[in-house]
Protein backbone atom coordinates (compact mmCIF):
# COMPACT_ATOMS: atom_id res chain seq x y z
CA UNK A 1 0.00 0.00 0.00
CA UNK A 2 2.52 2.11 0.67
CA UNK A 3 4.91 1.92 -2.17
CA UNK A 4 1.27 2.35 -4.43
CA UNK A 5 0.69 5.73 -2.66
CA UNK A 6 4.37 6.74 -3.13
CA UNK A 7 3.80 6.96 -7.03
CA UNK A 8 0.93 9.05 -7.13
CA UNK A 9 1.23 12.89 -6.97
CA UNK A 10 -0.83 14.63 -4.50
CA UNK A 11 -3.33 15.70 -6.23
CA UNK A 12 -4.40 12.16 -7.26
CA UNK A 13 -4.32 11.15 -3.66
CA UNK A 14 -6.54 14.05 -2.71
CA UNK A 15 -8.99 13.18 -5.58
CA UNK A 16 -9.19 9.22 -5.10
CA UNK A 17 -12.15 7.94 -4.01
CA UNK A 18 -10.44 4.42 -3.27
CA UNK A 19 -10.02 2.89 -0.23
CA UNK A 20 -6.25 3.29 -0.01
CA UNK A 21 -7.08 7.28 -0.23
CA UNK A 22 -9.73 7.40 2.11
CA UNK A 23 -8.14 7.83 4.98
CA UNK A 24 -7.22 11.66 6.16
CA UNK A 25 -3.91 10.21 7.92
CA UNK A 26 -2.94 8.33 4.77
CA UNK A 27 -3.54 10.92 2.77
CA UNK A 28 -1.28 13.06 5.02
CA UNK A 29 1.00 10.14 5.29
CA UNK A 30 1.35 9.86 1.18
CA UNK A 31 2.09 13.35 1.84
CA UNK A 32 4.92 13.09 3.67
CA UNK A 33 6.68 10.11 1.69
CA UNK A 34 6.35 12.33 -0.95
CA UNK A 35 8.04 15.33 -0.06
CA UNK A 36 10.54 14.00 1.33
CA UNK A 37 11.80 12.44 -1.69
CA UNK A 38 11.89 16.07 -3.05
CA UNK A 39 14.88 17.48 -3.88
CA UNK A 40 15.05 21.28 -4.38
CA UNK A 41 16.79 22.49 -7.53
CA UNK A 42 20.61 23.28 -7.59
CA UNK A 43 21.43 27.44 -7.15
CA UNK A 44 22.07 29.46 -9.94
CA UNK A 45 25.29 30.11 -9.08
CA UNK A 46 27.21 28.60 -6.13
CA UNK A 47 27.21 30.91 -3.48
CA UNK A 48 29.98 31.58 -1.08
CA UNK A 49 29.84 33.30 2.06
CA UNK A 50 29.95 36.95 1.53
CA UNK A 51 29.11 40.19 3.43
CA UNK A 52 26.06 42.28 3.89
CA UNK A 53 24.58 44.58 6.82
CA UNK A 54 20.92 43.69 6.79
CA UNK A 55 18.61 44.80 9.57
CA UNK A 56 15.09 43.67 9.09
CA UNK A 57 13.66 41.34 11.86
CA UNK A 58 10.63 39.35 11.02
CA UNK A 59 9.90 37.96 7.10
CA UNK A 60 6.66 39.96 5.77
CA UNK A 61 5.17 39.82 3.11
CA UNK A 62 7.58 41.03 0.25
CA UNK A 63 9.21 40.61 -3.02
CA UNK A 64 11.37 37.51 -2.66
CA UNK A 65 13.10 35.46 -5.75
CA UNK A 66 13.82 31.89 -6.13
CA UNK A 67 18.06 31.43 -4.97
CA UNK A 68 17.63 29.13 -7.60
CA UNK A 69 16.62 31.54 -10.30
CA UNK A 70 19.36 34.34 -9.19
CA UNK A 71 23.05 35.03 -9.93
CA UNK A 72 24.60 35.36 -6.84
CA UNK A 73 28.31 37.67 -7.73
CA UNK A 74 30.96 35.74 -6.20
CA UNK A 75 32.68 38.84 -4.11
CA UNK A 76 33.09 38.19 -0.50
CA UNK A 77 33.13 42.60 -0.08
CA UNK A 78 29.45 42.47 -1.35
CA UNK A 79 26.77 39.75 -0.06
CA UNK A 80 26.61 37.32 2.77
CA UNK A 81 22.81 37.22 3.50
CA UNK A 82 21.91 36.65 6.95
CA UNK A 83 19.53 33.35 7.28
CA UNK A 84 15.63 33.04 7.94
CA UNK A 85 13.45 29.90 7.88
CA UNK A 86 9.38 30.21 7.34
CA UNK A 87 6.57 27.08 8.42
CA UNK A 88 4.29 26.18 5.40
CA UNK A 89 2.70 24.14 8.37
CA UNK A 90 -0.09 21.87 6.22
CA UNK A 91 -3.17 20.05 7.29
CA UNK A 92 -6.26 18.95 5.99
CA UNK A 93 -9.36 20.91 6.54
CA UNK A 94 -13.02 19.95 7.25
CA UNK A 95 -13.44 19.10 3.66
CA UNK A 96 -10.78 17.18 3.00
CA UNK A 97 -8.88 19.79 1.61
CA UNK A 98 -5.07 20.81 2.35
CA UNK A 99 -4.82 24.13 4.01
CA UNK A 100 -1.74 26.28 5.23
CA UNK A 101 -1.85 28.31 8.17
CA UNK A 102 -1.12 32.17 7.97
CA UNK A 103 -0.61 35.07 10.38
CA UNK A 104 -1.53 38.86 9.89
CA UNK A 105 0.73 41.23 11.04
CA UNK A 106 0.12 43.44 14.71
CA UNK A 107 -0.94 46.47 13.60
CA UNK A 108 1.41 47.50 16.53
CA UNK A 109 4.61 46.95 14.63
CA UNK A 110 6.47 50.18 13.58
CA UNK A 111 6.89 48.50 9.65
CA UNK A 112 4.81 46.28 7.73
CA UNK A 113 2.09 46.35 10.06
CA UNK A 114 -0.92 44.02 9.27
CA UNK A 115 0.81 42.61 6.37
CA UNK A 116 -0.17 38.28 5.51
CA UNK A 117 3.19 36.28 6.44
CA UNK A 118 3.85 33.13 7.31
CA UNK A 119 5.32 31.97 10.63
CA UNK A 120 9.06 32.59 10.95
CA UNK A 121 11.94 34.78 11.49
CA UNK A 122 16.07 34.39 11.77
CA UNK A 123 17.82 31.72 12.54
CA UNK A 124 19.49 31.95 16.07
CA UNK A 125 22.78 30.68 17.21
CA UNK A 126 20.84 27.81 19.14
CA UNK A 127 18.81 26.47 16.37
CA UNK A 128 20.10 23.28 14.82
CA UNK A 129 19.06 23.58 11.23
CA UNK A 130 16.11 25.35 9.15
CA UNK A 131 13.23 23.17 10.40
CA UNK A 132 14.27 24.39 14.08
CA UNK A 133 14.25 27.97 13.18
CA UNK A 134 10.78 27.83 11.83
CA UNK A 135 9.11 25.69 14.46
CA UNK A 136 11.03 28.28 16.92
CA UNK A 137 9.46 30.80 15.52
CA UNK A 138 6.00 29.74 14.85
CA UNK A 139 5.65 28.44 19.04
CA UNK A 140 6.87 32.23 19.54
CA UNK A 141 4.15 33.97 17.47
CA UNK A 142 1.48 31.75 17.61
CA UNK A 143 1.81 29.04 20.37
CA UNK A 144 2.14 25.60 17.93
CA UNK A 145 3.80 23.48 19.64
CA UNK A 146 6.91 22.31 17.99
CA UNK A 147 6.48 18.60 18.92
CA UNK A 148 2.56 18.56 16.59
CA UNK A 149 4.43 19.23 13.42
CA UNK A 150 6.79 16.80 11.30
CA UNK A 151 8.90 18.55 9.24
CA UNK A 152 9.36 16.53 6.13
CA UNK A 153 11.29 18.77 3.53
CA UNK A 154 12.80 22.21 2.90
CA UNK A 155 12.30 24.08 -0.33
CA UNK A 156 15.16 25.90 -2.37
CA UNK A 157 15.91 29.72 -0.81
CA UNK A 158 14.20 32.92 -1.24
CA UNK A 159 15.75 36.18 -1.29
CA UNK A 160 13.35 38.83 0.64
CA UNK A 161 13.42 42.51 -0.50
CA UNK A 162 15.74 43.59 2.56
CA UNK A 163 17.78 40.84 0.97
CA UNK A 164 17.50 38.06 3.13
CA UNK A 165 17.81 34.30 2.59
CA UNK A 166 15.04 32.91 3.81
CA UNK A 167 14.52 28.65 3.51
CA UNK A 168 10.73 27.66 3.21
CA UNK A 169 10.42 24.63 5.70
CA UNK A 170 6.97 22.06 4.99
CA UNK A 171 5.70 20.44 8.01
CA UNK A 172 2.36 18.77 8.40
CA UNK A 173 0.09 18.97 11.11
CA UNK A 174 -1.63 15.88 11.46
CA UNK A 175 -3.78 16.54 14.64
CA UNK A 176 -5.27 20.42 14.21
CA UNK A 177 -7.50 20.12 16.47
CA UNK A 178 -4.37 19.69 19.03
CA UNK A 179 -3.69 23.03 17.96
CA UNK A 180 -5.30 26.43 19.51
CA UNK A 181 -4.02 29.40 17.92
CA UNK A 182 -2.30 31.75 20.93
CA UNK A 183 -0.75 34.62 19.00
CA UNK A 184 1.51 36.77 20.51
CA UNK A 185 0.41 40.23 20.43
CA UNK A 186 3.44 41.91 19.93
CA UNK A 187 3.36 40.19 17.27
CA UNK A 188 0.38 38.94 15.29
CA UNK A 189 -3.26 39.72 15.51
CA UNK A 190 -4.46 37.29 13.42
CA UNK A 191 -3.99 33.47 12.74
CA UNK A 192 -6.41 31.78 9.99
CA UNK A 193 -5.76 29.38 7.24
CA UNK A 194 -6.22 29.20 3.39
CA UNK A 195 -6.42 26.28 0.81
CA UNK A 196 -3.05 25.29 -0.86
CA UNK A 197 -4.13 25.01 -4.11
CA UNK A 198 -5.17 28.49 -4.30
CA UNK A 199 -1.76 29.85 -4.81
CA UNK A 200 -1.52 27.60 -8.04
CA UNK A 201 -4.75 28.72 -9.33
CA UNK A 202 -5.64 31.85 -11.47
CA UNK A 203 -8.31 33.14 -9.52
CA UNK A 204 -8.60 36.01 -7.31
CA UNK A 205 -5.15 36.92 -8.56
CA UNK A 206 -3.33 39.78 -10.10
CA UNK A 207 0.15 40.93 -10.70
CA UNK A 208 1.82 44.25 -10.97
CA UNK A 209 5.19 44.22 -13.61
CA UNK A 210 8.38 45.71 -11.30
CA UNK A 211 11.59 46.29 -12.59
CA UNK A 212 15.12 45.66 -10.77
CA UNK A 213 18.34 46.75 -12.22
CA UNK A 214 16.92 46.77 -15.58
CA UNK A 215 15.00 43.39 -15.07
CA UNK A 216 11.69 42.95 -15.30
CA UNK A 217 9.65 40.41 -13.36
CA UNK A 218 6.03 39.95 -11.64
CA UNK A 219 5.03 40.26 -8.29
CA UNK A 220 2.07 38.38 -7.50
CA UNK A 221 -1.42 39.26 -5.53
CA UNK A 222 -3.86 37.11 -4.37
CA UNK A 223 -7.44 38.58 -2.81
CA UNK A 224 -8.76 35.88 -0.11
CA UNK A 225 -11.86 36.40 2.04
CA UNK A 226 -12.17 33.86 5.15
CA UNK A 227 -15.21 33.80 7.94
CA UNK A 228 -15.92 37.25 6.60
CA UNK A 229 -12.21 39.04 6.45
CA UNK A 230 -10.62 39.82 3.20
CA UNK A 231 -6.83 39.39 3.11
CA UNK A 232 -4.36 40.37 0.78
CA UNK A 233 -1.44 37.70 0.13
CA UNK A 234 1.46 38.95 -1.87
CA UNK A 235 5.10 39.45 -2.37
CA UNK A 236 7.59 36.76 -0.99
CA UNK A 237 4.89 35.08 0.98
CA UNK A 238 2.67 34.60 -2.40
CA UNK A 239 5.85 33.35 -4.39
CA UNK A 240 6.87 30.93 -1.70
CA UNK A 241 3.44 29.57 -1.80
CA UNK A 242 3.31 29.54 -5.29
CA UNK A 243 6.16 27.22 -5.15
CA UNK A 244 5.18 24.87 -2.38
CA UNK A 245 2.17 24.69 -4.05
CA UNK A 246 3.58 23.49 -7.17
CA UNK A 247 5.64 21.13 -5.38
CA UNK A 248 2.79 19.68 -3.19
CA UNK A 249 0.80 19.07 -6.42
CA UNK A 250 3.42 18.45 -8.70
CA UNK A 251 2.15 21.03 -10.94
CA UNK A 252 2.85 24.50 -11.90
CA UNK A 253 0.96 27.31 -11.86
CA UNK A 254 -2.06 28.32 -14.08
CA UNK A 255 -0.29 31.55 -14.65
CA UNK A 256 3.04 33.18 -15.80
CA UNK A 257 5.37 33.42 -12.85
CA UNK A 258 7.65 35.44 -14.60
CA UNK A 259 10.83 35.64 -12.16
CA UNK A 260 13.32 38.15 -12.27
CA UNK A 261 16.92 37.56 -13.53
CA UNK A 262 18.35 39.32 -10.41
CA UNK A 263 21.53 41.02 -10.06
CA UNK A 264 23.21 42.75 -7.07
CA UNK A 265 23.61 46.51 -7.29
CA UNK A 266 27.62 47.51 -7.12
CA UNK A 267 26.87 48.42 -3.64
CA UNK A 268 24.79 46.97 -1.03
CA UNK A 269 24.47 48.29 2.08
CA UNK A 270 21.50 48.00 5.17
CA UNK A 271 19.24 50.82 3.14
CA UNK A 272 19.45 48.71 -0.09
CA UNK A 273 16.01 46.87 -1.02
CA UNK A 274 14.04 45.23 -4.18
CA UNK A 275 11.78 48.04 -5.29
Amino acid sequence: MISFLRKLPFSKIMDSSSTVASSKTQRLVALAQQLRLYKPPPPFDEMEEQQIQETAGKVVSQVGFQESVTPIVKDPERFRPKKAAVLICLFEGDAGDLRVILTKRSSRMSTHSGEISLPGGKAEEGDRDDGDTATREAKEEIGLDPSLVEVVTVLEPFLSKHLLRVVPVIGILSNKKAFTPTPNPAEVEEVFDAPLEMFIKDENRRDEEREWMGEKFLLHFFDYEYENKKYLIWGLTAGILIRAASVVYQKPPAFIEQNPKFKFPTVINKDTIVP
